[in-house]
């Protein structure tokens, strides 16, 4: 108790200046960016955070193609039916166009005309296997389940869309129903055998990385090309049965001419030959 009460009269005393113990200065944080107000505000060192946003995909950073295809999914997912049928209005007419020009001949309107009435009544039972096939057929494993939708699509849908596709060229075209087997007979096997070179893996690849609103997009660009080898082989057998009813006619005509010449020979015979004499 004596040394506060000494200390104070040593002050009085002595007169020594009263010293205060000052606050100390607030610590200075590293600042990222300018101080405004002419005060540097208090900012942390930034905790650097892993990116867990993960990058687009392809499809999506494609600038122009990118928004026509959302602008094609959005149109489907509103109105799937109309999107459907003029979509492959589009793929059959530019098919069609293409196949005319490999050709080498004059384009023919008729043909287009043909090729759209076919594509605008198979797109919507089209839309509806392949949906119905997106739907179906998932398993727990992926493979099995592409492996399926492949072999289903293969074994039903394909030969049954291309004996309607040349069949209803062959009627469209004017020729009788023989006829139009015998074009189904010329073309539907060969077809089949050339697609499992193509469609398989094209039905792999969008079963496994295209979403569902973009499938019918990216099905619609692989096929401008296989209806353009329809269209091509379609015009093959076209040319092949006119080659043939050419050989057929030239063949019936020699026949006749031949029938004519023959008959021909055997009255002038018949007119030098001396009358035959019944009488005893």
């Amino acid at each position: 108790m004596a040394a506060p009460f000494l200390r104070v009269a040593l002050r009085r005393h002595l007169k020594l200046p009263i010293t205060r113990r000052l606050p100390r200065p607030p610590r200075r944080h590293q600042s990222s960016g300018p101080s405004s107000g002419g005060k540097e505000p208090k900012t942390e060192d930034p905790i650097p955070v892993q990116n867990t946003v993960g990058p687009l995909p392809f499809w999506q950073r494609l600038g122009p193609l990118t928004r026509a295809g959302q602008a094609y999914a959005r149109a489907q997912r509103r109105r799937p039916w109309a999107t459907q049928v003029t979509s492959t209005l589009v793929i059959y007419f530019c098919a069609d166009l293409s196949a005319q020009h490999m050709s080498g001949n004059s384009y023919d309107p008729k043909r287009t005309m043909r090729s759209l009435i076919i594509g605008g009544a198979s797109s919507i039972p089209s839309y509806t296997w392949f949906m119905w096939l997106s739907r179906n057929f998932n398993y727990s494993s992926h493979l099995l389940s592409i492996a399926a939708k492949i072999t289903v699509n293969q074994t039903f849908f394909t030969p049954v869309f291309n004996t309607y596709f040349f069949g209803a060229q062959a009627l469209l075209s004017g020729d009788t129903l023989s006829e139009t087997w015998e074009r189904v007979k010329m073309t539907v096997p060969v077809s089949i055998a050339n697609s499992l070179k193509l469609w398989p893996a094209v039905t792999a690849f969008s079963f496994t990385y295209v979403p569902l609103e973009y499938r019918s997009v990216f099905a619609g660009v692989v096929a401008v090309g296989w209806q353009t080898y329809l269209s091509f082989l379609n015009r093959q057998a076209e040319l092949r049965e006119d080659s043939q009813k050419m050989i057929s006619a030239a063949a019936a005509e020699h026949e006749k001419h031949a029938s004519v010449t023959t008959t021909h020979d055997v009255d002038c015979q018949k007119r030098r030959l001396p009358a035959y004499d019944n009488s005893p």
